[in-house]
């Protein structure tokens, strides 16, 4: 049964990417139709072609490698400056004029009379970005209403003021995990004798609502006596406890180690809903956490190559489409969840992947959309310093001369797909 569970895990969560990159590509479309552009294509995916239907001017389809789309927009590269765009030049001086070139007459071969007020370079600025924005906008939208189902429809684990273990020992962030050993300190919890199941309800007499409030509490109070009240089987009871000092995380800069009191106790976990608040608070924190993510990556993919030769794997290790997958179905059979908790860790995935497809996309680089963004946005630019200075409009920006970044951007996507496929064979980030 957990096989067949892991490998519906697997299965779903294949299609909700698949929807969600055609949605992405929706996103794109849905603008440049209604501002006049001509689509030509709707694919999702990338290789041959599986199946397809032309409805009106565009063909929708599916392709055989679903790990990507895209939407044909006609006229995203402008025609080279005083040139008519029925005449690409074809004699060249160099490789990347050669390039640029090339894509023109692909970009204009199937260009008439009757296009050329629908070409999307004629745009004005704004409905640029609105249509190169719309894709990762809509990755946000797909992130937003999942998170929402899980923390206000599902519900997310929290900590509780319930006493879940009770630590032997007080031992510093560093080297939790290992066995206590006759030289360590008893933990002041056992010491006191609070049990698993305790329900601890003040400290010094200050009502505990949380157990970060109670945390806070007593790594503040450091080694000073404290008095912690609890209930024991509906019986009210205190005891006084003096905390250990020890080196823990700390809580507001967890890359940074400090002294604080230390009681040696865990919480025991319980659903809660949520509400629009709680949502924000996680979208903040999946917005920050991916945004330093994608900062950090090329330093992580080199920690990656170095794993895919036996190096050890970091557990917050970037993964591609074959580790997400296995993620995927580890999270629907890991600690054997209800089926309501399969539910919101598969979607909780999906919100998070969207949320990294959203951000990644707005990278100001050729190819993504970001690319397209900033030059749409730097043409606005030049073209209002123009005006201000009197000076003659300069025209569109020619993204065909950055066309040498996008294919180099292009291929250092591929070669880390490829690495990142093979290291999450041979070497795979597990939670279990």
């Amino acid at each position: 049964m957990t096989a067949v569970i892991y490998a519906l895990g697997v299965i779903l969560f294949a299609l909700g990417v698949i929807v969600s990159i055609a949605l992405h590509e929706v996103g794109h479309m849905v603008p440049a139709k209604r501002f006049g552009v001509k689509v030509t294509q709707f694919f999702v995916g990338f290789g041959n072609t599986v199946w397809s239907v032309r409805r009106g001017e565009t063909e929708y389809g599916l392709k055989s490698i679903p790990l990507g789309g895209y939407v044909r927009l006609v006229g995203m590269l402008p025609p080279a400056p005083d040139e008519d765009p029925h005449e690409v030049r074809r004699t060249n001086t160099g490789l990347f004029t050669q390039l640029a070139s090339d894509a023109r007459a692909v970009e204009y071969e199937h260009v008439t009379d009757a296009d050329m007020d629908r070409l999307f370079y004629r745009l004005p600025t704004w409905k640029k970005v609105v249509v190169m924005a719309g894709g990762p906008m809509m990755n946000v939208v797909i992130a937003v209403v999942l998170f929402t189902i899980v923390i206000m429809g599902f519900g997310t684990e929290q900590p509780t003021t319930t006493v879940r273990t009770v630590s032997d020992c007080a031992i510093s962030d560093t080297e939790a995990g290992r066995a206590c050993t006759d030289q360590d300190p008893v933990a002041p919890a056992a010491r006191a004798g609070l049990e698993p199941g305790d329900v601890i309800t003040t400290i010094d007499g200050q009502q505990v609502t949380s157990w970060e409030q109670m945390t806070r509490l007593i790594r503040a109070r450091g080694d000073q006596q404290i008095a912690v009240g609890y209930t024991r089987g509906g019986v009210a009871q205190t005891v006084e406890v003096t905390p250990s000092v020890v080196a823990r995380a700390d809580l507001d800069d967890p890359d940074t180690e400090v002294k604080v009191g230390f009681l040696g106790v865990s919480p025991a976990s319980a659903v809660e809903r949520g509400g629009p608040g709680d949502v924000v608070d996680v979208l903040g924190q999946y917005v920050t956490g991916t945004a330093e993510a994608i900062v950090h990556l090329p330093v992580r993919m080199i920690d990656v190559t170095k794993a895919a030769f036996g190096g050890e794997r970091s557990v917050d290790s970037p993964i591609g489409v074959v580790g997400a997958s296995r993620l995927s179905g580890e999270l629907v059979t890991y600690d054997d969840p209800s089926w309501s908790e399969r539910g919101a860790r598969l979607l909780t995935l999906l919100a998070g992947l969207n949320m990294f497809l959203a951000l990644f996309n707005l990278v100001p680089l050729l190819p993504f959309d970001g690319g397209h963004i900033a030059g749409a946005l730097w043409e606005a630019l030049r073209r209002g310093w123009a005006r201000l200075r009197r000076r003659p409009d300069p025209g569109f920006v020619d993204v065909a001369k950055a066309l040498p970044v996008s294919y180099a951007v292009g291929t250092l996507l591929v070669v880390m797909s490829v690495i990142l496929v093979y290291v999450d064979i041979v070497n795979p980030v597990r939670i279990s």
